[in-house]
């Protein structure tokens, strides 16, 4: 089997290596040449086997995919199939699935979770689409997701617009288990009477009610930074939590853990908050996403989780 794979980045790349590394070729595009193994989504895409081309889109969602898709529905050919595996908002799905489907050419979205971490333990996946075209891509699918199992990492969620829906409130529920373990880091270091917070927090990661990969990200940020002294408490949203908390007031689900959660990363852009610092790093510990510097005024990318970080048992 041969894919492509657009999109080189913190995940894309890695997805590659993993791809690669189950006996599957891929060739990747990226904007940035000195990653990428063509020079175009045209040169990507004849270097594929026509009719047969599965094309992995992973870039940021929104215009950039739209227009990422838009390039390759006049690009390939019936038979082929493209998957969306960005963070996309699940309503652009369907309009995408019939721009290619009016030219013979397959889609599925893929809601993708691990991280930086999913190059050593595999990305938990969350499709939507056609089952006969979920079959077809199934080796890849199974290449990507965890060891073990194949139910315990990869789902076959439903229609178009599946795998996105499921991935948006699999965020929303992280940002509530992010802020949940930030609060109790707060309480605990605010008590003069706990005097090892950070060894608090390890002892819970085995044993309790609490444990989880979430908390030994936290518990290894702490070890690289104590007090979390060196980031600001200025914390990033990559915007499903927004839409997971529009979808609950649109089916009047009730969510207020993943509400407030969303709302006190608004609230950590306006003042200090230990709390918030701790988000940040978890975001940065996982997904190596945007932190700022302590006392300045912008966001820097880090893509680097802490030396010693805790390795997930999978995605």
């Amino acid at each position: 089997m041969h894919i492509g794979l657009v999109g080189l980045g913190k995940m894309g790349a890695n997805m590659r290596e993993r791809i690669r590394a189950a006996g599957i070729e891929v060739t990747g595009y990226d904007r940035n040449q000195d990653v990428s193994d063509s020079t175009s989504l045209a040169d990507l895409v004849s270097k594929l086997p026509e009719g047969e081309r599965v094309i992995w889109v992973m870039v940021p969602s929104g215009d950039i995919t739209d227009g990422v898709i838009h390039e390759l529905a006049d690009l390939l050919a019936p038979g082929d199939v493209v998957i969306d595996g960005g963070n996309s908002y699940y309503q652009d799905d369907q309009p995408h699935a019939d721009l290619l489907s009016a030219k013979g050419i397959g889609f599925l979205d893929a809601g993708v979770s691990g991280g930086v971490w999913g190059l050593k333990n595999g990305y938990g996946l969350m499709v939507g689409g056609e089952a006969d075209l979920v079959e077809k891509v199934l080796p890849v699918f199974d290449a990507l997701r965890p060891e073990g199992p194949r139910e315990n990492g990869f789902v076959h969620a439903g229609a178009v617009g599946a795998g996105h829906f499921a991935k948006m409130v699999h965020n929303g529920i992280e940002y509530g288990l992010m802020q949940a373990y930030a609060e109790g880091y707060e309480l605990l270091a605010a008590k003069d009477l706990v005097t090892d917070v950070h060894g608090t927090m390890r002892a819970w990661t085995n044993g309790t009610v609490v444990r989880s990969w979430l908390l030994e990200l936290l518990v290894a940020a702490l070890e690289q930074d104590p007090g979390l002294g060196a980031i600001d408490d200025w914390v990033e949203d990559s915007g499903e939590g927004r839409w997971t908390v529009d979808e609950a007031i649109d089916l009047a689900v009730p969510a207020p853990v993943i509400s407030a959660a969303l709302f006190a990363r608004f609230a950590s852009r306006q003042g200090e908050s230990p709390a918030m610092k701790a988000v940040a790093a978890l975001r940065q510990q996982f997904g190596g996403h945007a932190v700022k510097p302590a006392g300045t005024t912008g966001p820097v990318t880090s893509t680097t989780p802490a030396a010693g970080a805790a390795v997930p048992p999978s995605a």
